[in-house]
């Protein structure tokens, strides 16, 4: 045995053995330091990424480039199962992009119908004044509009002629009165048919002579609100003179728009304000409506009666009213706010909110609209009692959505956007949207404003020329408008602004495209809702460039859908009707 251990190959092999053994014996030990270190160098390969932009990805933690946020570990939310077509966002970058979120409910809400109308003169309490004698108006001692007059009073002179020869009648059958008492009193009834008295007749009698200038009196008390009759002109019997008004009750005129007249009744109580007395609101219930529509305004009048003891209603004024009107009581009635909707063509969307332990994200949803409740709407279908929705800051969500290829509302599909600089260069589709979600204001440079203040008189040309149903000039301000979007510098842009510039432009673009190709104006006006949308949006994200901005809404357009458009005037000229019904719509927002 010791010849064996002696020799030094066998000694080799022993040695070999035994380290084998110990290695085998330690082996757990090692392997638990290999995790250990396997462990730490994920640890150094972890990814951070922002909330906001998740196409942004750092090996190490730090603020995002495009909006400053700081990064977050892309894998903290691991152990959640994140739904691959919903865009997860941080408390912080919620709070950034002022998300604000709303359970549905099932609670009724009242429908609030904003009309518009004049005071008008009560057509009971209006009369005309004639002149019961044919002559020549020799005085008018009334003679201009506005002033009162009472029941009784003089209103002109009249020479008359044939008055004249009736009086030189009854002179002579005085004489024979006696003797021809029937030639005297028929004499007199003569007198009296042309409303002559009889203490003026015994005057004549007694002066013996014909009165040759008789007075025109007044039938009526109330204001002068026609004169229909001037100094030397001559009337016939019976011919109105003078139009009178008694304005101690005026009626209220509403227009109701086609589209309302489900929600308007008689009865119903309506608060309104007059335009020229501030600070002060009436109320009363509609005593009449309209049972025929007006065939090229396409509205019908409500109709209001109100005591005007002060006077302080006056014919013409402008007035602005609301109706609450309650919906039909259904089961299963879900209301949301405009301001959680955001439209594309025919399409209505809204990003439901899933929160967990560790992370909070949204998913589009598409929903089926009902009726229009003033601020919010009645949801047909697509949403489920007790889901929480955003009903703010859905327009940064959506960008989110976007960035990071996940369906959003104008690629429902999804799929990366290229976000490169070059103009109109994006190979995905931008998101349109309304003017009614949530947009947060950015403030840009004085220069950026300049840029943009050429779009907008292009833009105010192409509404005024659907105004007046002018489609050559309509076209012509479609291609100035191209051409000054090709010419904005978008470096001017930064930040967030630069996004959301590229998203809206690039949009505008292709709709203007779209315009160009328009052959009349039904087409053209179509398109020229999605213009609209993007340029409310552009200047609702950047401020007006020089005076306030208003957004204006027809609810007709688009099938009763509705549809805005921008104007520096609060006076409503349509552009989606033109002439057949210019005047409707009304101004739902502004933009300072």
């Amino acid at each position: 045995m010791k010849k064996i251990l002696k020799n030094k190959y066998v000694l080799v092999v022993v040695v070999l053995l035994v380290g084998v053994l110990i290695g085998w014996l330690i082996k757990p030990s090692g392997e638990s330091n290999s995790d250990k270190n396997g462990t730490n160098n994920e640890e150094k390969e972890q990814i951070w990424t922002c909330s906001m932009h998740p196409q942004i990805k750092r090996n190490e933690p730090g603020d995002c480039p495009i909006c400053g946020m700081d990064l977050i570990p892309l894998e903290s939310a691991k152990n959640d199962i994140l739904d691959p077509n919903a865009i997860q966002m941080s408390p912080t970058a919620m709070k950034i992009a002022n998300v604000q979120t709303r359970k549905v409910g099932d609670d009724l809400s009242d429908k609030f119908i904003r009309l518009n109308g004049k005071i008008q003169v009560d057509e009971r309490l209006r009369n005309t004044q004639s002149s019961h004698i044919p002559g020549r108006i020799e005085k008018l001692l009334v003679n201009f509009t506005g002033e009162y007059v009472k029941k009784g009073q003089i209103l002109a002179y009249v020479y008359s002629p044939e008055l004249v020869s009736t009086q030189e009648e009854l002179l002579e059958a005085q004489k024979v009165k006696v003797s021809q008492p029937q030639l005297f009193e028929s004499a007199k009834s003569k007198l009296k048919n042309w409303k002559i008295s009889e203490n003026q007749i015994n005057k004549i009698l007694d002066q013996k002579k014909p009165v040759e200038s008789f007075p025109i009196r007044a039938d009526f008390s109330g204001y002068v609100t026609k004169m229909l009759t001037a100094h030397g002109e001559y009337v016939k019997q019976g011919q109105p003179i003078y139009e009178i008004a008694d304005l101690s009750r005026v009626w209220v005129m509403f227009d109701v728009y086609e589209s309302d007249l489900q929600w308007v009744n008689e009865g119903d109580l309506v608060e309104y304000t007059v335009a020229s007395i501030p600070g002060k609101t009436y109320s009363g219930k509609i005593s009449y409506l309209d049972p025929v529509i007006n065939q090229k305004t396409r509205v019908a009048k409500a109709r209001l009666e109100e005591v005007n003891k002060d006077l302080k209603l006056k014919p013409e004024m402008f007035v602005s009213g609301t109706i609450k009107s309650k919906i039909a009581d259904k089961e299963d009635r879900l209301i949301i706010p405009k301001s959680a909707i955001m439209w594309t063509g025919k399409r209505s969307v809204v990003y439901v909110k899933n929160e967990t332990e560790n992370m909070v994200s949204f998913k589009m949803r598409e929903v089926e609209l009902g009726v229009g409740l003033g601020d919010s709407y009645v949801v047909e279908s697509g949403l489920s009692p007790g889901e929480e929705i955003a009903v703010n800051g859905t327009f940064s969500i959506d960008a989110a959505a976007q960035l990071a290829g996940k369906p959003s509302m104008m690629n429902p599909e999804g799929g990366v956007v290229n976000t490169g600089h070059n103009h109109g260069g994006s190979s995905g589709k931008k998101p349109s949207i309304n003017h009614n979600s949530h947009t947060a204001k950015i403030e840009v440079s004085t220069t950026v404003k300049r840029e943009l203040k050429p779009l907008l008189s292009n833009y105010l040309d192409l509404k005024d020329a659907l105004t007046q149903d002018n489609l050559e000039t309509a076209h012509s301000a479609i291609k100035k408008m191209s051409s000054t979007l090709s010419k904005i510098n978008m470096g001017l842009f930064k930040g967030e602004a630069h996004n959301v510039w590229m998203q809206h432009s690039s949009q505008l673009e292709k709709e203007l495209s779209r315009a160009v190709e328009s052959q009349n104006l039904e087409s053209l006006r179509n398109v020229f809702k999605s213009v609209s949308e993007q340029i409310i949006m552009i200047f609702k994200t950047f401020g007006s460039p020089k005076d306030t901005l208003f957004v204006e809404f027809c609810p007709m357009v688009d099938g009763n859908r509705g549809a805005n458009w921008l104007s520096k005037s609060k006076e409503i000229k349509n552009p989606y009707f033109g002439s057949s019904m210019l005047k409707c719509g009304e101004v739902k927002d502004e933009i300072k």
